[in-house]
């Protein structure tokens, strides 16, 4: 086994880097979670990931696509038109702090083994040091995007309709963002054209099959006709789902997607879609969707086949294209799951999640 040695790269020296040019000629790669990444990074940089199932296909080397899986960055990292390349992990200070078997050390192999032009850094300290000494350099996520409007009535709603014991927690405040073109919420969100208009939202997603869409000759709408119970094979809608949303994100728009409560069904085409373009784990997405609306939980059924759908996207991340475009065959395969899936047992990597069926009368 060859012993690699990785020098290290100061914060001070790195700034100075990415000042030159504007970073236009270091490639940053950032080897934390999806997580952890989507919550802080620095600007510029990529984050670089793989799961389990990689791994272990894996076991001869991973190809550079794996490691830049963007075209154009790999073919300027082919070419020897960066001046540094720079891995970036949470702290460690020197190569000897990275696990053997980790995302970090299993990137620097593949690009040894692709005769990587340009010198390859540590980042000493991690992102954790960077971000405390330069946080200008780092672009955080904002806090989740919503609306705080008026639960009044609007005029496609009337007074009558609403409940005389209040309003819904999952009815209240308004649609929350998961990306910047991705939206999720509940019915009533969907029916106040004041709410949608001031997002930006341009088509919607309904989850549901007796949810009325109020303004077709306004928005695009995609409608999934499933009910919330263990039954119901909603993965069988995936694929329609992340290509739906995929093309009004490639034309400028916004998706907004919702059932009746915004807790369950349309709570797992966003899991879904972050799974697949993002190429992450279900747990991952999960932490990542609760954190923007908290009352999400997607039956057990759903569950069971998020989990399944999770095991064929990590299967196909070898072959992926880009990250952030759904990796759909030639021949546009759609993934057929059973529907009632047994519940996982506490001993479940996500026992967490387990969670009433549901939280509502329909979800």
């Amino acid at each position: 086994m060859v012993i690699m040695e990785v020098p290290v790269i100061e914060c001070a020296a790195f700034r100075s880097l990415l000042e030159t040019d504007g970073g236009a000629s270091c490639l940053v790669l950032d080897c934390r979670s999806f997580f952890a990444f989507s919550s802080c990074h620095i600007r510029g940089s990529a984050n670089v990931r793989f799961s389990s199932i990689v791994r272990r296909r894996a076991r001869a080397g991973l190809g550079l696509q794996h490691i830049v899986p963007n075209e154009e960055a790999r073919a300027r990292l082919q070419a020897g038109q960066y001046r540094a390349v720079v891995f970036v992990d949470e702290r460690s200070v020197d190569f000897g702090q990275v696990k053997k078997d980790g995302t970090l050390m299993l990137a620097v192999s593949a690009l040894r083994r692709e005769s990587c032009l340009a010198p390859v850094f540590l980042l000493r300290g991690g992102f954790e040091t960077f971000c405390s000494q330069c946080p200008e350099l780092c672009a955080k996520a904002s806090p989740p995007q919503g609306l705080s409007l008026a639960l009044s009535a609007s005029p496609q709603e009337p007074t009558s309709a609403r409940s005389a014991c209040g309003t819904p927690l999952y009815d209240q405040g308004g649609p929350v963002e998961i990306l910047p073109f991705l939206y999720l919420g509940s019915a009533y969100h969907a029916s106040r054209k004041d709410m949608l208009d001031a997002l930006g939202i341009t088509a919607l997603i309904n989850v549901s099959a007796n949810c009325p869409n109020h303004f077709e000759g306004h928005y695009e709408y995609k409608s999934i006709p499933v009910e919330d119970n263990h039954k119901a094979d909603i993965s069988s809608w995936f694929n329609e789902a992340i290509e739906f949303i995929d093309s009004v994100k490639n034309k400028g728009g916004r998706v907004f997607v919702h059932c009746q409560a915004g807790i369950s069904r349309s709570a797992t085409i966003c899991l879904a879609y972050l799974m697949r373009t993002n190429r992450v784990k279900l747990d991952e997405a999960f932490e990542f969707v609760k954190q923007r609306r908290s009352i999400i939980s997607p039956n057990f059924s759903f569950m069971g086949q998020l989990l399944q759908f999770e095991s064929q996207v990590l299967a196909t991340s070898t072959c992926s294209a880009e990250a952030g475009s759904p990796a759909v065959g030639a021949g546009g395969t759609v993934f057929n799951f059973p529907v009632s899936i047994p519940v996982h047992s506490a001993a479940s990597p996500l026992s967490f999640l387990q969670s009433p069926i549901t939280t509502s009368p329909s979800c």
